[in-house]
């Protein structure tokens, strides 16, 4: 079986059948878990750009670990998997911010973790990475927070200061655990408008996961249903409704 660096490496650059662009993930025929004992089997699907993918599951059915082998912190047990992408395009949004509220971080300062990778160590933040924290807080309509205390803010803004954050890192790819989680309903249509318009406009490929059938079906592109060990597919494109 190859590795995942090896399956990385296959054809990238290169385009799929019928002249469409690679998929950014491909699994093939994947079983995911952990000490050998799958929790997920025979997982086969892509992820391709400007796709919305929500995951849709009850709690404990194995989305997080799918999402934990896609970002290769978890190897897989057999089948393929293939990145066309370095995993410094993707972006990740954890379903909790892990943050120490007893250190006073503003809006600001916690969106710019998210470009601490291209600054070296003891480097003033640059001025361009500075601008572009700046841009990502407009993207997701909170620039007027960047001095606010990031402890301070509303759930659903916090959730979208995460997606802030994750942005900076310039990602082809996003995932995001169950980012619709403890929000109100409020929230929730900002934080599904938010990514729609991701996929949209700026042609990210988006996962998410969710517990929420209804809302899955009613704004995603793909539908992976997860449970019981087992995922099946629903390939269309929504008609986006919120």
């Amino acid at each position: 079986m190859k590795s995942d660096q090896e399956i990385e490496a296959i054809g990238l650059g290169g385009r799929g059948s019928l002249g469409e662009p690679l998929p950014l993930v491909r699994l093939q025929n994947v079983n995911i878990g952990y000490n050998s004992v799958p929790v997920l089997q025979a997982v086969s699907m892509d992820v391709r750009p400007a796709s919305l993918v929500g995951v849709a599951g009850p709690n404990g059915s194995g989305k997080t670990t799918l999402f934990r082998s896609i970002l290769a912190l978890l190897p897989i047990v057999s089948g393929s998997l293939f990145r066309s992408c370095p995993m410094s395009s993707f972006g990740y949004v954890p379903q909790n911010a892990a943050l120490d509220p007893e250190f006073p971080l503003s809006v600001g300062e916690v969106v710019e973790m998210g470009g601490y990778g291209r600054v070296r160590p003891y480097q003033p933040f640059p001025a361009v990475e500075k601008k572009r924290v700046g841009e990502v807080l407009e993207l997701v309509g909170l620039k007027h927070l960047k001095a606010k205390s990031f402890f301070a803010c509303s759930g659903g803004q916090k959730q979208r200061l995460l997606i802030a954050r994750a942005l900076m890192v310039d990602p082809k790819i996003m995932i995001l655990d169950e980012p619709l989680s403890g929000v109100d309903e409020e929230s929730r249509r900002s934080i599904t408008e938010l990514l729609i318009k991701l996929t949209r406009q700026n042609r990210l490929a988006i996962l998410f996961s969710s517990h929420d059938l209804e809302m899955v079906q009613r704004v995603a592109d793909q539908i992976v249903r997860v449970d019981h060990g087992k995922i099946w597919l629903e390939e269309r494109k929504a008609d986006r409704q919120l």
